[in-house]
């Protein structure tokens, strides 16, 4: 028997999940200052925080609140999943060097991309169009800010 293919609304445990996983390193870092902790810097790109917040947050909806009939359990397609707990693994230990004090460029960029990675292989993971675009507009605002308040 097949599925019928398309969205619905429905909640998605697994991209809850993987939000809240992803925002436990920026709850820390609200809450304990790094000892070099560049990223306090008063922001050069309102307009670009701005419209990475609203993506951020349509993201978050979108995975949590759009289901695909036709995806499968996140394990079915395992190495999208797979590819995603790495990006996630890879910010983890991004967060883990900033706070030894390292704030290289790439380690900055590495702060930046690796969630959004994560967002989008497990958007396509669970074949979630929605999300995917929102992960691709918020990578997109978030770069824009990196690149301007911390890399150039």
């Amino acid at each position: 028997m097949t599925r019928k293919e398309g969205f619905r609304f429905g909640f998605d445990l697994w991209g809850l999940g993987l939000f809240l996983l992803i925002m436990l390193p920026n709850i820390l870092w609200f809450s304990v200052p790094a000892p070099r902790d560049i990223l306090r810097a008063e922001s050069h790109t309102p307009g670009w925080d701005l419209a990475a917040c609203c993506f951020q947050v349509l993201l978050a909806v979108s995975l949590c609140a759009f289901k695909n009939s036709s995806a499968e359990a996140p394990f079915s397609r395992k190495k999208s999943f797979w590819l995603a707990a790495a990006f996630c693994g890879c910010y983890f230990f991004s967060w883990v060097l900033y706070y030894s004090g390292n704030t290289s460029p790439a380690l900055i960029l590495s702060l930046c991309l690796f969630p959004c990675a994560a967002f989008f292989t497990f958007a396509w993971n669970r074949k979630n169009l929605f999300a995917m675009v929102f992960s691709v507009l918020f990578a997109l605002c978030h770069l824009a800010g990196t690149v301007v308040n911390f890399l150039l």
